[in-house]
Protein backbone atom coordinates (compact mmCIF):
# COMPACT_ATOMS: atom_id res chain seq x y z
CA UNK A 1 0.00 0.00 0.00
CA UNK A 2 1.49 3.37 -1.08
CA UNK A 3 0.46 6.99 -1.15
CA UNK A 4 1.45 9.73 -3.58
CA UNK A 5 4.83 11.30 -2.89
CA UNK A 6 6.00 8.25 -0.93
CA UNK A 7 5.13 9.83 2.42
CA UNK A 8 3.49 6.60 3.61
CA UNK A 9 6.80 4.78 3.13
CA UNK A 10 8.65 7.58 4.90
CA UNK A 11 6.30 7.23 7.85
CA UNK A 12 6.85 3.45 8.03
CA UNK A 13 10.64 3.65 7.87
CA UNK A 14 10.91 6.51 10.34
CA UNK A 15 8.59 4.70 12.77
CA UNK A 16 10.76 1.59 12.40
CA UNK A 17 13.84 3.66 13.13
CA UNK A 18 12.26 4.87 16.37
CA UNK A 19 11.49 1.29 17.37
CA UNK A 20 7.72 1.71 17.21
CA UNK A 21 5.70 -1.29 18.43
CA UNK A 22 2.15 0.10 18.30
CA UNK A 23 2.20 2.25 21.44
CA UNK A 24 3.26 5.86 21.78
CA UNK A 25 2.45 6.65 18.12
CA UNK A 26 1.66 10.36 18.56
CA UNK A 27 4.99 10.94 20.33
CA UNK A 28 6.94 9.10 17.61
CA UNK A 29 5.19 10.98 14.84
CA UNK A 30 5.67 14.38 16.47
CA UNK A 31 9.38 13.77 17.14
CA UNK A 32 10.59 11.66 14.23
CA UNK A 33 8.37 11.99 11.17
CA UNK A 34 8.97 15.41 9.65
CA UNK A 35 7.93 14.68 6.06
CA UNK A 36 4.67 12.83 6.65
CA UNK A 37 1.33 14.09 5.41
CA UNK A 38 -1.44 14.70 8.04
CA UNK A 39 -3.78 12.14 6.43
CA UNK A 40 -1.16 9.39 6.79
CA UNK A 41 -0.70 10.14 10.46
CA UNK A 42 -4.50 10.22 10.90
CA UNK A 43 -4.76 6.80 9.23
CA UNK A 44 -2.39 5.16 11.72
CA UNK A 45 -3.87 7.03 14.69
CA UNK A 46 -7.45 5.99 13.88
CA UNK A 47 -6.45 2.39 13.19
CA UNK A 48 -4.87 1.98 16.64
CA UNK A 49 -7.17 4.18 18.70
CA UNK A 50 -9.30 2.52 21.38
CA UNK A 51 -12.43 4.18 22.70
CA UNK A 52 -12.65 2.91 26.27
CA UNK A 53 -13.27 6.42 27.59
CA UNK A 54 -16.22 7.18 25.30
CA UNK A 55 -19.83 7.10 26.36
CA UNK A 56 -22.35 5.01 24.51
CA UNK A 57 -23.77 7.95 22.54
CA UNK A 58 -20.57 7.88 20.47
CA UNK A 59 -21.21 4.26 19.40
CA UNK A 60 -24.99 4.64 18.98
CA UNK A 61 -24.49 7.64 16.70
CA UNK A 62 -22.01 5.67 14.58
CA UNK A 63 -24.41 2.72 14.29
CA UNK A 64 -27.33 5.02 13.35
CA UNK A 65 -29.39 3.60 16.22
CA UNK A 66 -32.14 5.98 17.29
CA UNK A 67 -32.94 4.93 20.84
CA UNK A 68 -34.95 8.00 21.78
CA UNK A 69 -37.74 7.68 19.20
CA UNK A 70 -38.28 3.98 19.84
CA UNK A 71 -38.46 4.08 23.64
CA UNK A 72 -40.59 7.10 24.51
CA UNK A 73 -44.28 7.79 25.01
CA UNK A 74 -46.91 5.07 24.95
CA UNK A 75 -44.62 2.34 23.62
CA UNK A 76 -42.15 2.85 26.43
CA UNK A 77 -44.95 2.79 29.03
CA UNK A 78 -46.41 -0.44 27.63
CA UNK A 79 -43.04 -2.15 27.48
CA UNK A 80 -42.14 -1.08 31.03
CA UNK A 81 -45.52 -2.15 32.46
CA UNK A 82 -45.44 -5.56 30.77
CA UNK A 83 -41.79 -6.03 31.68
CA UNK A 84 -42.41 -5.10 35.32
CA UNK A 85 -45.32 -7.54 35.62
CA UNK A 86 -43.30 -10.31 34.01
CA UNK A 87 -40.31 -9.70 36.29
CA UNK A 88 -42.43 -9.74 39.45
CA UNK A 89 -44.05 -12.99 38.35
CA UNK A 90 -40.62 -14.44 37.51
CA UNK A 91 -39.28 -13.64 40.99
CA UNK A 92 -42.33 -15.06 42.78
CA UNK A 93 -42.94 -18.20 40.72
CA UNK A 94 -39.33 -19.32 40.38
CA UNK A 95 -38.71 -18.72 44.08
CA UNK A 96 -41.71 -20.94 44.71
CA UNK A 97 -40.25 -23.68 42.50
CA UNK A 98 -36.91 -23.57 44.32
CA UNK A 99 -38.64 -23.62 47.71
CA UNK A 100 -40.81 -26.56 46.63
CA UNK A 101 -37.77 -28.62 45.63
CA UNK A 102 -36.09 -27.85 48.95
CA UNK A 103 -39.18 -28.55 51.05
CA UNK A 104 -40.65 -31.67 49.46
CA UNK A 105 -38.55 -34.82 49.97
CA UNK A 106 -40.01 -36.33 46.81
CA UNK A 107 -37.94 -33.80 44.87
CA UNK A 108 -34.60 -34.64 46.52
CA UNK A 109 -33.23 -36.24 43.36
CA UNK A 110 -30.75 -35.03 40.68
CA UNK A 111 -33.43 -34.21 38.11
CA UNK A 112 -35.30 -31.88 40.45
CA UNK A 113 -32.10 -30.28 41.74
CA UNK A 114 -31.24 -29.39 38.15
CA UNK A 115 -34.80 -28.22 37.59
CA UNK A 116 -34.41 -25.92 40.60
CA UNK A 117 -31.17 -24.64 39.09
CA UNK A 118 -33.05 -23.88 35.88
CA UNK A 119 -35.53 -21.91 37.98
CA UNK A 120 -32.56 -20.08 39.52
CA UNK A 121 -31.38 -19.23 36.00
CA UNK A 122 -34.83 -17.81 35.24
CA UNK A 123 -34.70 -15.82 38.49
CA UNK A 124 -31.32 -14.47 37.39
CA UNK A 125 -32.86 -13.58 34.02
CA UNK A 126 -35.45 -11.52 35.89
CA UNK A 127 -32.64 -9.59 37.60
CA UNK A 128 -31.00 -9.02 34.20
CA UNK A 129 -34.23 -7.65 32.74
CA UNK A 130 -34.80 -5.32 35.70
CA UNK A 131 -31.28 -3.94 35.23
CA UNK A 132 -32.01 -3.59 31.51
CA UNK A 133 -35.23 -1.66 32.11
CA UNK A 134 -33.40 0.94 34.20
CA UNK A 135 -30.59 1.24 31.63
CA UNK A 136 -32.37 1.26 28.29
CA UNK A 137 -34.05 3.69 25.93
CA UNK A 138 -32.69 7.26 26.05
CA UNK A 139 -30.61 6.26 29.09
CA UNK A 140 -28.60 3.88 26.89
CA UNK A 141 -26.66 6.74 25.31
CA UNK A 142 -25.56 8.07 28.68
CA UNK A 143 -24.05 4.76 29.84
CA UNK A 144 -20.35 4.17 30.17
CA UNK A 145 -18.77 1.32 28.24
CA UNK A 146 -18.34 -0.79 31.39
CA UNK A 147 -21.97 -0.32 32.48
CA UNK A 148 -23.20 -1.29 29.02
CA UNK A 149 -20.99 -4.38 29.11
CA UNK A 150 -22.56 -5.26 32.49
CA UNK A 151 -26.08 -4.79 31.09
CA UNK A 152 -25.50 -7.10 28.14
CA UNK A 153 -23.34 -9.52 30.10
CA UNK A 154 -26.20 -10.23 32.51
CA UNK A 155 -28.51 -11.09 29.61
CA UNK A 156 -25.91 -13.26 27.91
CA UNK A 157 -25.14 -15.08 31.16
CA UNK A 158 -28.82 -15.79 31.83
CA UNK A 159 -29.25 -17.33 28.37
CA UNK A 160 -26.08 -19.40 28.75
CA UNK A 161 -27.13 -20.60 32.22
CA UNK A 162 -30.50 -21.83 30.92
CA UNK A 163 -28.99 -23.42 27.83
CA UNK A 164 -26.17 -25.17 29.71
CA UNK A 165 -28.59 -26.36 32.38
CA UNK A 166 -30.83 -27.93 29.75
CA UNK A 167 -27.78 -29.71 28.33
CA UNK A 168 -26.93 -31.06 31.79
CA UNK A 169 -30.54 -32.20 32.27
CA UNK A 170 -30.25 -34.02 28.93
CA UNK A 171 -27.19 -35.87 30.23
CA UNK A 172 -28.97 -36.75 33.48
CA UNK A 173 -32.06 -37.98 31.63
CA UNK A 174 -29.90 -40.07 29.29
CA UNK A 175 -28.13 -41.70 32.25
CA UNK A 176 -31.40 -42.63 33.91
CA UNK A 177 -33.37 -43.59 30.81
CA UNK A 178 -30.70 -45.93 29.45
CA UNK A 179 -31.02 -47.87 32.72
CA UNK A 180 -34.82 -47.51 32.70
CA UNK A 181 -34.79 -45.74 36.03
CA UNK A 182 -36.86 -42.78 37.15
CA UNK A 183 -33.80 -40.98 38.51
CA UNK A 184 -30.09 -41.25 37.84
CA UNK A 185 -27.55 -42.36 40.44
CA UNK A 186 -25.68 -39.05 40.46
CA UNK A 187 -24.54 -38.15 43.96
CA UNK A 188 -25.30 -34.80 45.53
CA UNK A 189 -21.63 -33.89 45.27
CA UNK A 190 -21.61 -34.48 41.52
CA UNK A 191 -24.85 -32.58 41.05
CA UNK A 192 -23.39 -29.67 43.00
CA UNK A 193 -20.29 -29.71 40.81
CA UNK A 194 -22.46 -29.74 37.69
CA UNK A 195 -24.45 -26.77 38.95
CA UNK A 196 -21.24 -24.86 39.72
CA UNK A 197 -19.96 -25.73 36.24
CA UNK A 198 -23.15 -24.37 34.68
CA UNK A 199 -22.72 -21.00 36.39
CA UNK A 200 -18.98 -20.86 35.68
CA UNK A 201 -19.65 -21.31 31.95
CA UNK A 202 -22.49 -18.76 32.07
CA UNK A 203 -20.35 -16.11 33.78
CA UNK A 204 -17.43 -16.72 31.41
CA UNK A 205 -19.57 -16.46 28.27
CA UNK A 206 -21.19 -13.28 29.57
CA UNK A 207 -17.73 -11.78 30.17
CA UNK A 208 -16.16 -12.71 26.80
CA UNK A 209 -16.84 -9.31 25.14
CA UNK A 210 -15.49 -7.51 28.21
CA UNK A 211 -12.33 -9.61 28.07
CA UNK A 212 -11.50 -8.35 24.59
CA UNK A 213 -13.81 -9.69 21.88
CA UNK A 214 -15.36 -6.30 21.12
CA UNK A 215 -14.97 -3.46 18.64
CA UNK A 216 -13.70 -0.69 20.91
CA UNK A 217 -10.38 -0.65 19.06
CA UNK A 218 -11.86 -1.29 15.61
CA UNK A 219 -15.13 0.59 15.37
CA UNK A 220 -15.57 -0.33 11.71
CA UNK A 221 -16.57 -3.85 12.82
CA UNK A 222 -19.21 -2.73 15.36
CA UNK A 223 -22.72 -4.13 15.03
CA UNK A 224 -25.97 -2.17 15.01
CA UNK A 225 -28.01 -3.81 17.78
CA UNK A 226 -25.00 -4.09 20.09
CA UNK A 227 -22.89 -1.04 19.18
CA UNK A 228 -19.72 -2.17 21.00
CA UNK A 229 -19.96 -5.87 20.10
CA UNK A 230 -18.04 -6.88 17.00
CA UNK A 231 -20.05 -8.53 14.26
CA UNK A 232 -17.76 -11.57 14.37
CA UNK A 233 -18.68 -12.14 18.02
CA UNK A 234 -22.40 -11.89 17.26
CA UNK A 235 -22.02 -14.48 14.51
CA UNK A 236 -20.11 -16.81 16.84
CA UNK A 237 -22.58 -16.27 19.69
CA UNK A 238 -25.75 -16.83 17.67
CA UNK A 239 -24.49 -19.73 15.55
CA UNK A 240 -23.17 -21.60 18.60
CA UNK A 241 -26.49 -21.17 20.41
CA UNK A 242 -28.58 -22.16 17.40
CA UNK A 243 -26.43 -25.25 16.87
CA UNK A 244 -26.83 -26.13 20.56
CA UNK A 245 -30.61 -25.73 20.16
CA UNK A 246 -30.63 -28.13 17.22
CA UNK A 247 -28.47 -30.71 19.01
CA UNK A 248 -30.65 -30.59 22.13
CA UNK A 249 -33.85 -31.02 20.14
CA UNK A 250 -32.41 -34.06 18.34
CA UNK A 251 -31.09 -35.61 21.59
CA UNK A 252 -34.34 -35.08 23.49
CA UNK A 253 -36.40 -36.47 20.63
CA UNK A 254 -34.24 -39.60 20.54
CA UNK A 255 -34.55 -40.05 24.31
CA UNK A 256 -38.30 -39.45 24.17
CA UNK A 257 -38.81 -42.02 21.42
CA UNK A 258 -36.63 -44.52 23.28
CA UNK A 259 -38.59 -44.04 26.51
CA UNK A 260 -41.91 -44.34 24.71
CA UNK A 261 -40.87 -47.53 22.93
CA UNK A 262 -39.44 -49.16 26.06
CA UNK A 263 -42.43 -48.17 28.16
CA UNK A 264 -44.86 -49.73 25.70
CA UNK A 265 -42.80 -52.93 25.51
CA UNK A 266 -42.13 -53.39 29.23
CA UNK A 267 -45.36 -52.01 30.66
CA UNK A 268 -47.35 -55.30 30.55
CA UNK A 269 -44.45 -57.22 32.15
CA UNK A 270 -43.46 -54.77 34.89
CA UNK A 271 -45.09 -54.89 38.29
CA UNK A 272 -46.04 -51.70 40.10
CA UNK A 273 -48.61 -49.00 39.83
CA UNK A 274 -49.49 -47.41 36.52
CA UNK A 275 -48.40 -43.99 37.75
CA UNK A 276 -44.95 -45.31 38.64
CA UNK A 277 -44.50 -46.91 35.23
CA UNK A 278 -45.52 -43.68 33.51
CA UNK A 279 -43.24 -41.45 35.59
CA UNK A 280 -40.22 -41.53 33.21
CA UNK A 281 -42.47 -40.52 30.34
CA UNK A 282 -44.05 -37.74 32.41
CA UNK A 283 -40.63 -36.33 33.30
CA UNK A 284 -39.56 -36.46 29.66
CA UNK A 285 -42.73 -34.65 28.57
CA UNK A 286 -42.03 -31.94 31.14
CA UNK A 287 -38.46 -31.45 29.91
CA UNK A 288 -39.54 -31.56 26.26
CA UNK A 289 -42.13 -28.86 26.89
CA UNK A 290 -39.55 -26.68 28.69
CA UNK A 291 -37.09 -27.17 25.83
CA UNK A 292 -39.73 -26.37 23.21
CA UNK A 293 -40.70 -23.14 24.97
CA UNK A 294 -37.02 -22.21 25.31
CA UNK A 295 -36.32 -22.70 21.60
CA UNK A 296 -39.47 -20.87 20.48
CA UNK A 297 -38.84 -17.87 22.74
CA UNK A 298 -35.12 -17.43 22.07
CA UNK A 299 -34.71 -18.41 18.40
CA UNK A 300 -36.26 -15.25 16.84
CA UNK A 301 -33.97 -12.97 18.86
CA UNK A 302 -30.91 -15.03 17.97
CA UNK A 303 -31.82 -14.94 14.28
CA UNK A 304 -32.10 -11.13 14.46
CA UNK A 305 -28.67 -10.93 16.11
CA UNK A 306 -27.25 -13.22 13.42
CA UNK A 307 -28.63 -10.97 10.67
CA UNK A 308 -27.08 -7.99 12.41
CA UNK A 309 -23.77 -9.84 12.66
CA UNK A 310 -23.93 -10.51 8.93
CA UNK A 311 -24.40 -6.74 8.43
CA UNK A 312 -27.84 -7.07 6.86
CA UNK A 313 -28.77 -3.38 6.53
CA UNK A 314 -32.08 -4.09 4.77
CA UNK A 315 -33.46 -6.54 7.36
CA UNK A 316 -35.00 -3.92 9.69
CA UNK A 317 -33.59 -5.49 12.84
CA UNK A 318 -34.06 -2.27 14.82
CA UNK A 319 -37.85 -2.43 14.45
CA UNK A 320 -38.32 -5.86 16.05
CA UNK A 321 -35.57 -6.03 18.66
CA UNK A 322 -37.63 -5.01 21.71
CA UNK A 323 -40.55 -7.35 20.90
CA UNK A 324 -38.22 -10.32 20.54
CA UNK A 325 -36.61 -9.30 23.82
CA UNK A 326 -40.02 -9.47 25.50
CA UNK A 327 -40.55 -12.87 23.89
CA UNK A 328 -37.29 -14.07 25.45
CA UNK A 329 -38.45 -12.68 28.79
CA UNK A 330 -41.69 -14.63 28.39
CA UNK A 331 -39.70 -17.87 28.51
CA UNK A 332 -38.77 -17.28 32.16
CA UNK A 333 -42.47 -16.67 32.86
CA UNK A 334 -43.60 -19.86 31.15
CA UNK A 335 -41.25 -22.34 32.83
CA UNK A 336 -42.83 -22.31 36.35
CA UNK A 337 -46.25 -22.68 34.73
CA UNK A 338 -45.00 -25.69 32.78
CA UNK A 339 -43.54 -27.27 35.94
CA UNK A 340 -46.79 -26.96 37.85
CA UNK A 341 -49.00 -28.01 34.93
CA UNK A 342 -46.99 -31.06 33.90
CA UNK A 343 -45.98 -32.29 37.37
CA UNK A 344 -48.83 -33.02 39.78
CA UNK A 345 -46.52 -33.28 42.79
CA UNK A 346 -44.97 -29.91 41.98
CA UNK A 347 -48.40 -28.34 41.58
CA UNK A 348 -49.61 -29.82 44.86
CA UNK A 349 -46.53 -28.66 46.77
CA UNK A 350 -46.68 -25.14 45.36
CA UNK A 351 -50.40 -24.92 46.10
CA UNK A 352 -49.87 -26.02 49.72
CA UNK A 353 -47.11 -23.46 50.19
CA UNK A 354 -49.29 -20.65 48.86
CA UNK A 355 -52.25 -21.73 50.99
CA UNK A 356 -50.10 -21.98 54.11
CA UNK A 357 -48.63 -18.55 53.48
CA UNK A 358 -52.08 -17.02 53.01
CA UNK A 359 -53.46 -18.73 56.15
CA UNK A 360 -50.54 -17.68 58.32
CA UNK A 361 -50.94 -14.06 57.26
CA UNK A 362 -54.75 -14.02 57.60
CA UNK A 363 -55.96 -12.43 60.89
CA UNK A 364 -59.25 -14.37 60.74
CA UNK A 365 -57.64 -17.76 60.19
CA UNK A 366 -58.20 -19.25 63.65
CA UNK A 367 -61.73 -17.93 64.40
CA UNK A 368 -62.95 -19.12 61.01
CA UNK A 369 -61.64 -22.66 61.49
CA UNK A 370 -62.44 -23.46 65.11
CA UNK A 371 -66.27 -23.29 64.98
CA UNK A 372 -66.53 -25.51 61.92
CA UNK A 373 -64.13 -28.04 63.41
CA UNK A 374 -65.90 -28.05 66.79
CA UNK A 375 -69.31 -28.55 65.22
CA UNK A 376 -68.13 -31.35 63.01
CA UNK A 377 -66.20 -33.11 65.81
CA UNK A 378 -68.31 -32.24 68.84
CA UNK A 379 -68.83 -35.85 69.77
CA UNK A 380 -65.23 -36.91 69.52
CA UNK A 381 -62.94 -34.61 71.44
CA UNK A 382 -59.82 -36.63 70.77
CA UNK A 383 -60.47 -36.58 67.06
CA UNK A 384 -60.93 -32.78 67.20
CA UNK A 385 -57.55 -32.35 68.90
CA UNK A 386 -55.89 -34.59 66.32
CA UNK A 387 -57.42 -32.68 63.40
CA UNK A 388 -56.48 -29.32 64.92
CA UNK A 389 -52.86 -30.37 65.33
CA UNK A 390 -52.69 -31.77 61.80
CA UNK A 391 -54.16 -28.59 60.34
CA UNK A 392 -51.82 -26.34 62.26
CA UNK A 393 -48.77 -28.31 61.11
CA UNK A 394 -49.77 -28.98 57.49
CA UNK A 395 -47.19 -26.49 56.19
CA UNK A 396 -44.37 -28.19 58.06
CA UNK A 397 -45.42 -31.68 57.03
CA UNK A 398 -45.80 -30.90 53.36
CA UNK A 399 -42.11 -31.59 52.91
CA UNK A 400 -42.65 -35.26 53.59
CA UNK A 401 -45.89 -35.63 51.65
Amino acid sequence: MRTSGGSFGVLVFELAGWGWRGAGLPQVVSQGCKSCRPQDVQFFTTMNECHYDKRMDFFYNRSNTDTADEWTGTKLLIVLCVGTFFCLFIFFSNSLVIAAVIKNRKFHFPFYYLLANLAAADFFAGIAYVFLMFNTGPVSKTLTVNRWFLRQGLLDSSLTASLTNLLVIAVERHMSIMRMRIHSNLTKKRVTLLILLVWAIAIFMGAVPTLGWNCLCDISTCSSLAPIYSRSYLIFWTVSNLVAFFIMVVVYLRIYMYVKRKTNVLSPHVSGSISRRRTPMKLMKTVMTVLGAFVVCWTPGLVVLLLDGLNCTQCGVQHVKRWFLLLALLNSVMNPIIYSYKDEDMYSTMKKMICCFCQENSPERRPSRVPSTVLSRSDTGSQYIEDSVSQSTVCNKSSSS
